[in-house]
């Protein structure tokens, strides 16, 4: 398994309590947020991490040098923002393999990443999203499935009593279309997610697991208190 950790971002709404560090490198329990992901990853058989960075990536570089983990680490640098869609094709252009998994590095969804290689896999799809079952609700917006867990259509950020949201872990197969006819710095969720759902290679799967967003203040506290749990 080859995975692409999207850590690029500035993490500018936790300037108040992280001050001028990679928000990936937001410190969770004394250790950066980075490190519980790749805790995360020694589960599964992963061989090797593309870590996908930009501002003050030297910060991570230099981390990482400092500790050990059991698979290959290599770095997709941006030289300006690229968006996530411009930061995924161009940490594509290091994979390796045939598909990759794809999470954010400011967010853990706690699946079983077997399981959903093995969804991927089974539905033939091109691009699957983890999807996190959420209630009441208005930070995000929600993913419709069918019944053969063919993603229908994105609704936008409002308020909802009840719905799925993206968990941001994806499958993606590295030789789809998806990346073609495109520039440089876009969206992955505007420009690609939301206009191949007609295509129909698109699959969304349930996994009721642990979630968090530590990108505002209130999720990366409530982090400090979970992680102890978690990860002891």
């Amino acid at each position: 398994m080859e995975v692409i950790i999207l850590a690029g971002g500035l993490g500018t709404r936790l300037r108040s309590v992280i001050y001028d560090i990679p928000k990936c490198m937001a410190p969770v329990c004394d250790k950066p947020f980075l490190h519980y992901l790749l805790v995360y990853l020694q589960k599964y058989p992963v061989k090797r991490v593309i870590l996908s960075l930009g501002y003050k990536h030297k910060v991570v570089s230099d981390w990482i040098e400092e500790h050990h983990f059991p698979f290959e680490i290599t770095y997709s640098i941006e030289d300006e923002p690229l968006g996530t869609g411009g930061a995924i094709k161009k940490a594509i252009e290091k994979a390796e393999e045939s598909t990759v998994l794809i999470i954010n590095g400011d967010t853990f969804f706690n699946i079983d990443l077997n399981l959903f290689y093995q969804e991927h896999i089974t539905t033939s799809s091109m691009l699957s999203i983890a999807l996190k079952p959420m209630q009441n609700f208005d930070r995000y917006g929600i993913v419709n499935i069918n019944q053969r867990n063919q993603i229908t259509d994105f609704k936008e950020k409002n308020y909802y009593e009840v719905g799925q949201i993206n968990g941001g872990v994806y499958l993606l197969n590295v030789n789809s279309d998806y990346f073609k006819n495109v520039p440089e710095k876009f969206s992955f969720e505007t420009e690609v997610l939301q206009p191949e759902v007609k295509n129909g290679q698109s699959f969304g799967f349930l996994h009721d697991d642990y979630f968090i967003d530590i990108g505002i203040p209130e999720d990366y506290s409530k982090a400090n208190v979970d992680f102890k749990i978690l990860f002891k």
